[in-house]
């Protein structure tokens, strides 16, 4: 996993609620921290700020929930290779 990364999706979730106190497995959705448009939002983040695809089979909250699951769910995403 990239602390690069996770300090990118950390610096994100910052601009929309205090993350100092946030530990990198604390379920943003279980706190109250997250509607169902900013996760459209942090999926369209994701999508631009690391150039990946978020298809509609990695749409399971499971991905999204943390700072950790969300820089395993890149670390994933970008590992696999890009048909030409």
């Amino acid at each position: 996993m990239s602390t690069d990364n996770r300090a990118r999706i950390a610096d994100y979730l910052s601009r929309f609620f205090p993350v100092q106190d946030l530990k990198d497995d604390d379920d943003i959705f279980a706190l109250g921290f997250v509607s169902s448009m900013f996760a459209m939002q942090l999926v369209s983040f994701v999508e631009h700020e690391f150039g990946i695809t978020v298809d509609n089979e990695d749409l399971e909250l499971e991905y999204f929930r943390s700072i950790d699951a969300l820089d395993a769910f890149v670390a994933r995403k970008l590992a696999v290779p890009v048909p030409q």
